[in-house]
């Protein structure tokens, strides 16, 4: 039996539990996503490796949170959806990029962080 990577196996619990959540049949989503059954029965137990237009419109349509998806760590944490944007965006920095933000982010903090201490 072939082993599947492990965001299959995750995209597969998130779509059946969404798709339960929802009240839909296996077929039902199928027909709103406008794919065949086995598309969606494939994806569900993990062996599913969807294309981008199919993976969009699960999302959507179930109303999955991307991050529950793509990053499932960060729900965990306490993290607002603004702290979690800003981690994503900083992730994506180049080392340059980083070096070039370090002293406005932390000029910024402190701004906002003293204003704080006033009120």
């Amino acid at each position: 039996m072939e082993d599947y990577p492990e965001y299959s196996v995750q995209l597969g619990k998130l779509v059946k539990e969404a798709r339960k959540k929802n009240k839909l049949s296996q077929q039902e989503l199928a027909k709103e996503i406008e794919t065949v059954n086995r598309t969606v029965l494939n994806i569900e137990n993990g062996r599913g490796n969807p294309k981008l237009e199919v993976l969009y419109q699960l999302v959507r349509a179930l109303g999955i949170d991307p991050r529950e998806l793509f990053y499932p760590e960060m729900l965990n944490s306490k993290d607002s959806t603004n702290s979690f944007l800003l981690s994503a965006l900083i992730e994506g920095c180049s080392e340059k990029e980083a070096e070039a933000l370090w002293p406005v982010v932390k000029s910024v903090l402190s701004a906002l962080r003293s204003k704080q201490n006033e009120e």
